[in-house]
């Protein structure tokens, strides 16, 4: 069966993003994927996203849902039948509904792992925190909105850091047969992001020296959107070993 097309309101997008050794990003992602480069860096980073009205695109909005969910993702490029594509790799993705656990990867593309999730937001601060049910990943990260986009070693100004992540609007996912990776892609007429100040981040996964030795990934930039009514369209499964096949 067909995956539906989804539509949804994005309520709040937070990118939390990370300059990354090319090499040591290389590692994290499946063979038939390359890290796509901006200033000799790759880029990865935490994607943290609360959805209203999530529902199939045929569906009333007041049957929607509200979910939370986060994804730990690298900037890719591959080579496939029309060309070269960018997009995102999503190494894992989590979720505070019980719903997104059990349909994703089933009723639609991407398997989500239980979390619960901690969020405080106002006006100018916002604060996404959380941990999944089996313990193994934490984060936290607070935000302060600001009016000025600056500090940024990958992005010479907020035009150029929005249309960097706006091309990467297809993410393909990771699943636990290996062979195959989910494809997703965000659509919307609305997007615009802000500019937002990094108070503080911590990442059980950036934050480990096993899988980022010390000097190999930097926080760089964050990036948050807001109310932007968004539909979701299933895309073409990828492999994710060379001459693999799709289960």
């Amino acid at each position: 069966m067909k995956p539906p097309r989804m539509s949804s309101v994005v309520e709040r997008r937070l990118l939390v993003n990370y300059r990354i050794d090319p090499e040591i990003a290389a590692s994290q992602m499946p063979p038939t994927m390359r890290p796509q480069l901006v200033n000799g860096w790759a880029v990865a980073g935490i994607c943290l996203i609360r959805l209203g009205q999530f529902r199939p695109s045929a569906l009333p909005r007041w049957v929607g849902l509200r979910t939370e969910n986060a994804a730990h993702r690298i900037a890719v490029e591959w080579d496939g039948p029309h060309g070269q594509s960018t997009g995102v790799y999503i190494a894992r993705r989590d979720s505070g509904s019980l719903i997104n656990v059990l349909a994703g990867g089933r009723l639609f593309p991407g398997e989500h792992n239980a979390a619960k999730f901690d969020v405080r937001e106002t006006a100018q601060d916002l604060h996404v925190a959380y941990r999944t049910r089996d313990e193994t990943i934490s984060v936290s990260v607070d935000v302060r909105t600001t009016e000025r986009f600056q500090g940024s070693e990958l992005f010479a100004d907020l035009a150029q850091a929005s249309d960097f992540f706006r091309q990467g609007a297809a993410g393909f996912s990771a699943t636990r047969g290996g062979h195959r990776l989910d494809g997703l892609e965000l659509r919307t007429d609305a997007w615009q992001v802000e500019p937002v100040d990094i108070q503080s981040v911590r990442s059980t996964i950036f934050d480990d020296p096993d899988r980022f030795p010390p000097g190999s990934a930097a926080l760089d930039c964050a990036l948050l959107m807001r109310q932007v009514p968004v539909t979701w369209r299933p895309l073409q499964p990828l492999h994710a070993v060379a001459g693999g096949n799709h289960p």
